[in-house]
């Protein structure tokens, strides 16, 4: 009977720990609040939560290089809270003095990769200038599942 219930305890064990690996193997990655910034970090981090199969909350603002999310991470891995918002604008460099300038054919290699939606949307708009572009509320939800 000892040996039949060590057996019993050892499954119920293997079983637990299998469980808890899964739920960590399926970690949401949540934005929260993000300015933005440069491109490159940005593209790097969305790799690799591209590979690695999580799936990505937002839940607050996302703006500016934040939104190559959506080119990067498959549509039905991303979802949206009452919170989410997306901020879009036109791509720009800054030199070594601090002088901002325009990038127009980054804009425009930037807006073929977002979703259709996204792009269409974006385009209805005016395209991307300098001027931030807002999606959020029930125009964000018609394009993105609501986080569960």
């Amino acid at each position: 009977m000892p040996s039949r219930m060590r057996i019993i305890l050892t499954l119920l064990l293997a079983i637990a720990l299998w469980a808890i690996a899964s739920m960590l193997a399926r970690a949401d990655v949540r934005i929260i609040s993000s300015p933005g910034g440069e491109v490159g970090p940005f593209l790097a981090l969305f790799e690799k939560v591209r590979a690695s199969g999580e799936r990505v909350v937002i839940d607050g603002p996302c703006l500016s290089a934040c939104t190559l999310v959506l080119s990067v991470v498959p549509e039905e891995r991303i979802c949206v809270t009452r919170r989410a918002s997306l901020g879009f604008h036109a791509a720009r460099s800054i030199d070594r003095r601090g002088r901002v300038y325009a990038e127009p054919e980054a804009s425009k290699l930037v807006l073929q990769t977002y979703p259709t939606s996204v792009r269409s949307w974006i385009e209805r708009r005016g395209g991307l200038t300098s001027r931030l572009l807002l999606l959020r509320g029930r125009e964000l939800k018609a394009m993105y599942a609501s986080c569960r």
